[in-house]
C-alpha cells in the first residue's frame, strides 16, 4: 500500500517503523530538513521537506498515487488541512491526529464535514487506558475486545502466589475460572502457552476473559480486585485533563500537580470537582504535604520520561501499595526500568499506533474477514487481535482441532450473540462470529492467516 505519512515526530515515527515493517511503501512530509534526513537515513522511505498541507508538497510526495494520508503533526488545524488536501488532490482515505478537548464533541461532524475516514486522540485513548488500570489496579495493562465486552489482562505472578510452578492444565482444574492464558513473558522470552505450560513466579502473564470472569480469577488467587477511591496525577497535560473527567464520572477523588499557573487555573476552570494543586510536581517535600504516602494510586504524566520514572520510583518507596502509572515516549526505557517492577507503562504513541494498523490492514482486507482491533502485548512482541468472520472464510464449520493453524497462534476467544466463549477442540466458527487471535507472529490481516499454507 502506498501511504503518506505528514509529520515525523514521536508519534510520526512510531507509525513509520511500524508500516515500513510490514512492507508498505512510504512517503514522509515534515516541516524540518533534519528531521526527514534522519528518518530517510533510518527508514526506507522517501522524504519531503515542506508543509504537509500545501497542494505542492503533497504533489512531490506523490499524492495522486496515494491509497492513504496519515496526518499526525502537533498543528489539529495542519492535519485537517492536509487531509482536506490530500481528499482534493488525491481521493485517497485520510487519517487525522486531533488532541485538542475543544474539538472532541466536534469529531463527529469534522470528520463527515471533510470526509475523514479515521480520527485518532492519542491523549483521550491514554487516559481511557489508565483509567481501566485504575479501576481494576491488579492489572498492569488491560485491553478490551468486542466494544468493552471482553478484556485481555497483564499482570505479573507475585512470589508466594498458588500459580507459581503450576501448569495451565493443572490451573483449569483448580482455579474453576472462566479465563485463558494465552501469552506467558518470562524475562526476554515470551510464548503462545499450551496445557503442559508451567507458570512461575515473575512471569507476566496475559489473559482473556469478561470482566466478571477477570474478577472471579483474581479472587481466587488471592489478588485484590476493588479499584482505586482517589489518585493523585503529576503533569495537568491533555492527558490529565481527560483522565480527570473519566475518573470523576465514576466517583474517583482526584488531585493533580503542575508547575504552570495559567495551565492550573484553566484546569480549575475545566474540572471544578478536582484539586489542583500548583508547584513543583518533583519537590518530594510537595508531594509528601500533599499524600503521596497514603494515596491509593499515583499517576506520572509530565512531557520527560525520567521524570516521570523518577517520580514513580519515589511514590513507590513512599507507598509499596499504591497503583503507579507511568507515562514515557521512549519504549527502550520499559527495558531499563522493567526491573524495578514499577507497575503500569503507559505510550500514547503506541496507541496511536496501534489504530492506526488496524486501520491499514483493514484497508488491505476490504472483502475478507474484517479485523476490528489490534494490540500489541509482551513488550510489542505478541500480536492480538480480534475479526469478524464473513461468509467465504475457510475456517468456519470446522473443528478447531482440524484447523492446520500456523505455529505460534492461538484462537483465544469467539463472541457469538454478544456472548463470549472460551473454544475447546470441538468449538467450530460460525459465520458473523467475532475471533480473538493472539500470535507471536506479525502482519495478518484477515482470518485466514492463520491457517498454514497449502
Amino acid at each position: 500500500m502506498r501511504i503518506i505519512i505528514v509529520g515525523c515526530g514521536k508519534v510520526g515515527e512510531t507509525i513509520i517503523s511500524r508500516l515500513v515493517d510490514e512492507g508498505h511503501d512510504i512517503a514522509v512530509v515534515d516541516v524540518d530538513s533534519k528531521v526527514i534526513n534522519d528518518v530517510t537515513n533510518s527508514y526506507d522511505v522517501m522524504g519531503v521537506v515542506g508543509n504537509g498541507a500545501s497542494y505542492s508538497v503533497l504533489k512531490e510526495a506523490g499524492i495522486e498515487d496515494m491509497d492513504l494520508m496519515i496526518a499526525v503533526t502537533d498543528s489539529d488545524e495542519l492535519n485537517l488541512l492536509s487531509c482536506l488536501f490530500a481528499k482534493k488532490a488525491g481521493n485517497c482515505s485520510t487519517i487525522a491526529r486531533i488532541r485538542n478537548p475543544e474539538y472532541y464533541s466536534e469529531l463527529g461532524f469534522i470528520k463527515e464535514e471533510l470526509g475523514l475516514s479515521l480520527t485518532i486522540n492519542p491523549e483521550y485513548a491514554a487516559a481511557s487506558e489508565i483509567a481501566r488500570l485504575l479501576r481494576f489496579p491488579s492489572a498492569i495493562k488491560i485491553d478490551v475486545f468486542a466494544r468493552g465486552r471482553v478484556e485481555l489482562l497483564q499482570f505479573v505472578i507475585p512470589q508466594g502466589s498458588i500459580l507459581d510452578g503450576i501448569s495451565l492444565i493443572d490451573l483449569r482444574k483448580k482455579i474453576k475460572a472462566e479465563v485463558l492464558v494465552c501469552a506467558v513473558q518470562r524475562g526476554e522470552q515470551v510464548e503462545i502457552p499450551n496445557g503442559a505450560s508451567v507458570l512461575h513466579a515473575g512471569d507476566t502473564i496475559s489473559i482473556i476473559a469478561q470482566h466478571n470472569h477477570a474478577k472471579n480469577f483474581f479472587k481466587k488467587i488471592g489478588v485484590e480486585t476493588h479499584g482505586v477511591k482517589n489518585t493523585m496525577i503529576v503533569g495537568g497535560g491533555k492527558i490529565a485533563y481527560y483522565l480527570a473527567r473519566n475518573l470523576m464520572s465514576h466517583g474517583i477523588d482526584v488531585k493533580i500537580i503542575d508547575n504552570d499557573m495559567t495551565r492550573c487555573a484553566e484546569l480549575s476552570d475545566l474540572l471544578p470537582g478536582a484539586i489542583i494543586i500548583g508547584g513543583d510536581g518533583t519537590d518530594h517535600d510537595l508531594l509528601m504535604e500533599e499524600g503521596i504516602d497514603t494515596c491509593e494510586s499515583f499517576v506520572t504524566l509530565t512531557g520527560i520520561d525520567e521524570e516521570n520514572v523518577f517520580l514513580s520510583l519515589f511514590a513507590q518507596q513512599q507507598n509499596p501499595d499504591a497503583k503507579i502509572v507511568t507515562k514515557t515516549n521512549r519504549n527502550t526505557i520499559d527495558s531499563i526500568i522493567g526491573k524495578f517492577h514499577l507497575g503500569s507503562m503507559i505510550h500514547p504513541k503506541n496507541i496511536t499506533a496501534e489504530y492506526i494498523l488496524r486501520y491499514v490492514r483493514a484497508m488491505e482486507n476490504s472483502i475478507g474477514s474484517n479485523m476490528e482491533t489490534l494490540y500489541y502485548i509482551a513488550e510489542d512482541k505478541v500480536e492480538a487481535m480480534e475479526f469478524t468472520v464473513r461468509g467465504d472464510a475457510p475456517v468456519i464449520n470446522t473443528p478447531l482441532a482440524e484447523l492446520k493453524t500456523k505455529s505460534g497462534v492461538l484462537i483465544a476467544a469467539i463472541i457469538r450473540d454478544g456472548q463470549m466463549f472460551l473454544p475447546g477442540g470441538q468449538s467450530m466458527i460460525e459465520v458473523g462470529d467475532s475471533v480473538i487471535v493472539v500470535t507471536t507472529r506479525q502482519g495478518f490481516s484477515d482470518i485466514r492467516d492463520i491457517l498454514q499454507e497449502n
